[in-house]
């Protein structure tokens, strides 16, 4: 099981943090398109999964999977989403997607006098202990080169 990568973005769909790990491949685009498409889709996907629910959608859509890997979501109540990308393996980090929100995207950035509100983050020690985080999880060390 491996992660593949992450992305924070501001409720107005600006991409305020991006890490990866274990991405095999670039998207072929500027990072820039790379962060609207991604915005985008989780926009639609949001919306889309809620007019179309039997049922009270009170979490939302919380992931999805394709053949290839599984995007894991969270939405906070003043709207921040985290994205974080793995293989098929791993069956939910929502988990992992809430302490990286509570313990420290808030600790580290939204607390901290220097990080500007609605900023992308520059924080060393926000990025350090992230990567910290994430390579702590059971899932997040690369699959073999076959699969």
């Amino acid at each position: 099981m491996t992660i593949h990568n992450l992305y924070i973005f501001d409720r107005s769909g600006r991409c305020l943090f991006y890490s990866e790990w274990h991405r095999r491949r670039g998207p072929g685009i500027p990072q820039e398109e790379e962060f609207k498409l991604m915005f985008g889709m989780l926009f639609s996907l949001r919306s889309f999964v809620a007019k179309m629910s039997p049922t009270d959608m009170r979490d939302g859509f919380v992931s999805f999977h394709t053949s290839r890997y599984r995007l894991h979501y969270l939405e906070t109540p003043s709207g921040l989403r985290l994205a974080l990308n793995t293989d098929l393996g791993v069956p939910s980090a929502r988990e992992a997607l809430q302490h990286i929100y509570g313990n420290l995207f808030v600790e580290l950035v939204v607390k901290n006098p220097l990080c500007p509100p609605r900023a992308p983050v520059q924080s060393l020690l926000f990025r350090q202990r992230l990567d910290a985080f994430v390579r702590s999880l059971p899932y997040f060390g690369p699959r073999g080169a076959n699969s």
